[in-house]
């Protein structure tokens, strides 16, 4: 589905992403796990558009889109749930929604938001109250509903969990897997690294923005190194 071959990223003359290759089948899940300032999010970022390259090529359904740019990626199937939810305070939850929706048309838009609401009935209830009012974890589902509206083949998610109690934590990891079994691959940052790797198929460990270590999920919590470094022991 999605390839990255050598990709280097720098902000200025600071390096963030070191010749990363990884590559997310289809229907798979695949995590991306790494301590803080590890260039996870910036590779988020330039996968989905949002910054360019210095080197390297990112590949989707075999073509090139390493130059294009978000809105393409967008009509592609191609979309990011961004790390801090970066919902539209000032709009209300219905707003949201339909700006997730707006590279469709109206009748689309209209069956998607019906099935955002049925996910989340909490939006439902809450949609006409401003995004800014919710809490944080309405507010990450309303990030993931609004998603949904553009209609993703390949989901990018950035730290989904990041300052959710652990009750709303374990629903939105429910979640993904609800989604990825409905077909929907998913390319997943996250810092709850034990939750990750349990609803994944395969994983990265990134440290230093290069790849330390890859493989599958299971193996990779067995890891004695991994163990010690992310999970706790």
């Amino acid at each position: 589905m999605i390839r990255i071959a050598g990709l280097t990223c720098a902000y200025g003359r600071v390096t963030a992403v070191r010749d990363v290759s990884l590559r997310v089948n289809a229907g798979e899940i695949v995590c991306l796990i790494g301590a803080n300032g590890a260039g996870k999010t910036t590779l988020m970022r330039t996968v989905s558009g949002l910054h360019m390259p210095g080197s390297g090529k990112v590949l989707f359904e075999d073509a090139d889109i390493t130059r294009a740019n978000p809105t393409e990626r967008v009509r592609l199937g191609l979309i990011h749930v961004p790390e801090g939810r970066r919902v539209f305070g000032s709009l209300t939850v219905e707003e949201n929604l339909q700006l997730g929706g707006i590279t469709t048309n109206a009748k689309e838009r209209a069956k998607r938001t019906a099935n955002a609401y049925d996910l989340f009935p909490i939006l439902f209830d809450r949609r006409l109250a401003q995004a800014k009012s919710l809490s944080g974890g309405e507010q990450q589902m309303l990030a993931i509903g609004r998603a949904l509206m553009a209609g993703p083949r390949l989901l990018l998610m950035d730290e989904p969990s990041l300052g959710l109690a652990p009750k709303v934590t374990a629903e939105i990891f429910t979640l993904i897997k609800h989604l990825n079994h409905q077909g929907t691959s998913v390319l997943l940052v996250e810092q709850n690294a034990v939750a990750a790797l349990q609803i994944s198929h395969r994983a990265y460990v990134m440290e230093s923005g290069g790849i330390s270590h890859s493989g599958d999920a299971k193996a990779l919590q067995s890891d004695p190194a991994i163990k010690a470094a992310y999970l706790g022991g």
